[in-house]
């Protein structure tokens, strides 16, 4: 009878628990239904009250980057005259200031401003929003102000590059600094300083606010050291809400020692929700809103208690579902005889990824870093 009575007493807790679960996602859609946008507009608002918008992708892919690129028209008619790319250098910003205005769009000089800044990057998407602002521009009355795309990188030299990253060997590599100081101080110039507004496509790493991200740390309180010099964390610290983080949907590393290497947010129960509301795609807020509530487990919560999407980013762009995302498209133009002793010299992070010791493995590493489904292929 005792176990009966304990059987009994589980189940009806479960269902409790299921209860209050369905009873979340039905007004976490409902919330969605009368305060989510589309994309674009959700973007657009942003805007309102900050003056850079760093949103969040994880490289290569397809879709992020075709609603990034059809964006341009939209931020132009809404004031927003600048869109700036991780994946550019600064060096070659007055050429590249000059391929999107030019009477002719050059698709070499295209390939050649993306391989002096990563000789691996033989993406077709990112070069294609090149084109976009060129297309872009070529429609405008002759008087009216052009729009920019901004490089917020430099060249790095990876030639010097000695086997192990040590302060001495990277000050080779990265002459000018580290990154994010110098990404950080470039916005500053060219945007804030302005009085402008600009659209940040980074990897997500980059473009974390508030949130800061955690490593292990056998010297630190609780064994967590909490990063707070990313892009996103230098400008946040300075000009506070005039900076805002969106995400693109993408996956999150798993905790770790925990099985896939990459998971679903929040559990898988974001995209429940979206299925729920037909994989609309949309953008909304995660601050302050039901979402935001839903708690993740992922390597981000590492070193939080009761860890929350809202925690991590300001808002949140739907388009897809995880596993319907797609690859994007490699560029065969992008290496050639011409170039293929310097795409080996200055092949990037070569203690991650061995120098090509020929063609066919060059193409098989750009080849293996671009197939979005087999990336995404465990996500849970």
């Amino acid at each position: 009878m005792a176990k009966k009575i304990n059987i009994l007493f589980l189940l009806w807790s479960f269902s409790i628990v299921l209860n209050a679960q369905d009873k979340m996602q039905d007004a976490t859609v409902a919330y969605l239904q009368s305060e989510a946008m589309s994309p674009d507009d959700y973007l657009i608002s942003k805007f309102k009250e900050a003056d850079i918008v760093l949103l969040a992708e994880d490289h290569g892919v397809k879709e992020n980057l075709d609603f990034v690129r059809n964006m341009i028209p939209k931020l132009y008619e809404n004031g927003i005259y600048m869109l700036g790319m991780e994946f550019g250098a600064y060096e070659d910003q007055r050429q590249l200031d000059s391929l999107i205005n030019a009477p002719k769009y050059d698709e070499q000089l295209a390939r050649q401003l993306m391989f002096n800044y990563n000789t691996r990057w033989a993406i077709v998407e990112y070069m294609s929003i090149y084109k976009a602002a060129w297309e872009w521009n070529r429609s405008l009355p002759e008087q009216a102000r052009r729009f920019r795309i901004l490089n917020i990188s430099y060249r790095y030299n990876w030639e010097a590059f000695e086997k192990v990253r040590t302060p001495e060997n990277m000050k080779k590599v990265f002459p000018l600094g580290n990154t994010e100081d110098f990404r950080c101080a470039l916005l500053e110039r060219e945007v804030l300083s302005c009085h402008e507004k600009i659209l940040v496509l980074t990897g997500t790493i980059h473009a974390f606010t508030s949130y800061r991200f955690p490593y292990y740390d056998y010297t630190s309180p609780g064994f967590v050291r909490y990063e707070k010099l990313f892009l996103g964390n230098l400008l946040y610290s300075k000009y506070d809400t005039r900076v805002v983080s969106v995400a693109l949907h993408q996956p999150f590393f798993n905790y770790p020692n925990h099985q896939p290497a990459l998971v679903s947010p929040a559990v898988g129960k974001l995209e429940v929700i979206m299925s729920r509301h037909n994989n609309k795609p949309v953008g909304f807020d995660l601050k302050e809103s039901l979402i935001g509530e839903l708690r993740d487990h992922s390597y981000y919560s590492m070193g939080y208690t009761d860890f929350t999407l809202a925690d991590l980013f300001d808002g949140y762009i739907f388009l897809k579902p995880i596993k319907e995302l797609s690859s994007c498209t490699i560029d065969y133009k992008f290496m050639n005889d011409g170039n293929w002793e310097e795409a080996v010299r200055n092949s990037p992070d070569p203690d991650w990824h061995p120098r090509p010791q020929n063609k066919k493995q060059y193409w098989e590493t750009v080849t293996e870093f671009m197939n979005v489904k087999k990336r995404y292929e465990n996500v849970q």
